[in-house]
């Protein structure tokens, strides 16, 4: 009896266990966002954001191998990769060598995977989980890497890096070969139906700012993207980007960075609903790096203002706030190196598969 009960307790305590593990994992990352950006964000929309959903919070240390201050490139890569690298790599370690991303990692064992970017598709962030070269300026070599994987979904702008090739290829040619249903617009995107892999290259380099014409492009590209990928039973990786918020920080506009904020919060909501319907996602809030040394230093919550001001128009070291929801999100609680992230995901969604 003794014996039995043991087992009982050991079954009990595996499959709970198990039961924390998810099956999908959604990584959101909040370019340039800190924690300023967040509570400005916060103060338009009425004080509260949707990603207070989210229970468990960390701190992310996002420094390069070679230097104090990291880039997109490097910090996309160290969430990516789960190593230090240089300013400027993709998808390389310090030396240059290529490692394989968490995406490749997810691809190789059967899941489906996308990335959702208000910028280029080939930008330093999206780049940095499916392509592997020297530096985020070869933008057309990026491309290139996007035929080298079988990425069900991407959704983002870059359409000369694909069509207007310094080596006349077009690549859009090589993608509908390979499957892809290519949306090249907005209505174009309306027209795909799940499950036919997406490539969606809708502006010619990054998307409008929100307040410009892009709307609400980045929620429906989400959903798009959950959409097509939710198809695959084994499960899977999805990176979503809200890449402007940085610009709005490197552009010292307070307003530029309140209304990508609030797009992005109004995106994470949607994920959010999502994975709590779902009940087998993972859903991960982070940035690379937070940008422009934004401070509050005044504002109403009554009048939904704040008075921002900025002490640089590059990136900062500060440390930058991690967010979880789901199974498993008490993984990314504490302080820890943005690497980390990389080897958080991989544990709990693709060991023992």
């Amino acid at each position: 009896m003794k014996r039995l009960l043991v087992s009982l307790l050991l079954f009990a305590t595996f499959n709970a266990y198990t039961q924390h593990k998810p099956r999908k994992v959604i990584l959101m990352i909040g370019d340039g966002m800190g924690l300023a950006q967040i509570y400005a964000g916060m103060t338009t929309k009425g004080g509260h954001l949707a990603l207070e959903r989210c229970k468990v919070i960390g701190l992310s240390r996002t420094n390069s191998s070679d230097n104090y201050v990291t880039d997109s490139a490097a910090g996309a890569t160290a969430l990516s990769i789960g190593q230090k690298t240089y300013n400027g790599a993709i998808g390389v370690d310090s030396t240059g060598k290529p490692v394989t991303t968490i995406l490749e990692e997810a691809e190789a064992k059967g899941l489906a995977t996308g990335l959702v970017a208000t910028s280029s598709i080939t930008h330093a962030t999206p780049a940095s989980f499916i392509a592997h070269q020297k530096s985020r300026k070869m933008e057309e070599e990026i491309a290139l890497d996007f035929l080298n994987t079988p990425i069900d979904v991407f959704i983002g702008g870059g359409q000369k890096f694909f069509m207007k090739r310094k080596d006349g290829r077009n690549l859009i040619d090589s993608l509908k070969a390979k499957g892809y249903f290519v949306a090249l617009s907005v209505q174009d995107l309306d027209k795909h139906r799940a499950p036919q892999p997406l490539a969606a290259l809708l502006a010619d380099n990054g998307l409008p700012r929100y307040s410009q014409g892009r709307g609400d492009l980045l929620k429906k590209a989400a959903l798009k993207a959950i959409e097509i990928l939710n198809n695959n039973p084994d499960g899977f990786f999805l990176m979503i980007e809200g890449s402007q918020i940085d610009w709005g920080g490197h552009n010292n506009d307070a307003q530029y960075i309140i209304e990508e904020m609030v797009d992005f919060d109004n995106t994470i909501e949607a994920v959010l609903d999502f994975a709590e319907k779902d009940g087998n996602t993972l859903v991960i809030i982070t940035a690379d790096h937070e940008t422009g040394g934004f401070a509050l230093v005044g504002g109403s919550l009554k009048e939904r203002s704040v008075d921002g001001k900025f002490i640089t128009t590059h990136h900062t070291a500060v440390p930058v706030p991690v967010f979880a929801f789901g199974p498993g999100a008490e993984e990314f609680q504490g302080i820890y190196h943005n690497t980390e992230i990389y080897h958080k995901i991989k544990k709990l969604l693709l060991q023992q598969r």
